[in-house]
């Protein structure tokens, strides 16, 4: 039997160039499902250094490239996250997706908006510079861990715990879609999938895919679901070799920087 078609499938922190990202595990997740809107919710990316992508990354970013043709009728929407800020152009000419600040649409007269969370987390916007450091320090940790990251994988997740980032963003966004008047709102950044709501409004986190837990959010008639992938922790590639089968993809983002 064919999969239902969803209205709508998020997914968001992919973090590619990251040795924990489940990049391959996304790519199955994406050809198993049929939607008529894909939106990446922000930090798809690790950071601006694509000499980290592996294969497995570049075998996502074609992908994406392929559903954004017109001829398919998917409509692809790219959300800008704290780790995507400054890829606007190269994305919008690498992949022909366009990149949003924020995106909302209406479907069955409720209106939606899709925003990374970013901007709910005071911490990460009072503190540009020293979470940019911390990111670079993170990536350097990832490839000293052993096989399957699971130091990486554990300091990830203690640090949404201990800085408390769930409910911050949650509580921040809700309070965004009362004051917008917004029915259902959509975040990552925290990598913890969850479901909120405050009266009419629901918030929605579509979680992350460097851990164990890859989840994604489907929306179509029967409502919004959160959806988890079951994958392993085996490393999906090496790092720096993107393979000869995506030279093109490659050599597009060299001319899209220069």
């Amino acid at each position: 039997m064919d999969p239902p078609i969803y209205d709508t499938l998020i997914l968001s922190d992919l973090h590619l160039g990251a040795d924990t990202s489940r990049a391959g595990a996304a790519l199955r997740m994406l050809k198993e499902n049929r939607f008529r809107r894909l939106i990446l919710l922000g930090d798809i990316f690790a950071d601006l250094n694509f000499r980290r992508l592996t294969k497995e990354h570049w075998k996502f970013l074609s992908y994406i490239r392929k559903l954004s043709n017109p001829k398919r009728g998917i409509e692809v929407v790219w959300v800008e996250g704290n780790h995507d800020h400054g890829l606007t152009d190269v994305m919008s000419h690498l992949v022909g997706v366009r990149v949003y600040q924020s995106y909302g649409w209406q479907y069955q007269s409720l209106r939606h908006l899709a925003i990374h969370g970013h901007q709910f987390d005071r911490l990460h916007a009072n503190n540009l510079r020293l979470n940019y450091l911390g990111t670079l320090l993170y990536l350097q940790l990832q490839r000293l861990d052993t096989k399957g990251k699971p130091l990486a994988r554990l300091i990830d997740r203690l640090n949404t715990r201990w800085l408390r980032l769930s409910p911050k963003v949650a509580s921040g966004a809700l309070s965004h879609a009362i004051a917008h008047d917004v029915d259902r709102i959509f975040c990552g950044h925290t990598h913890a999938a969850m479901h909120e709501e405050h009266g009419n409004h629901h918030y929605y986190n579509s979680g992350g895919w460097v851990d164990s837990s890859n989840t994604y959010i489907t929306i179509d008639e029967s409502g919004v679901q959160i959806r988890e992938y079951a994958c392993g922790l085996a490393p999906e590639g090496v790092g720096g070799n993107t393979g000869e089968e995506f030279a093109s993809t490659e050599n597009e983002y060299e001319d899209a920087v220069h």
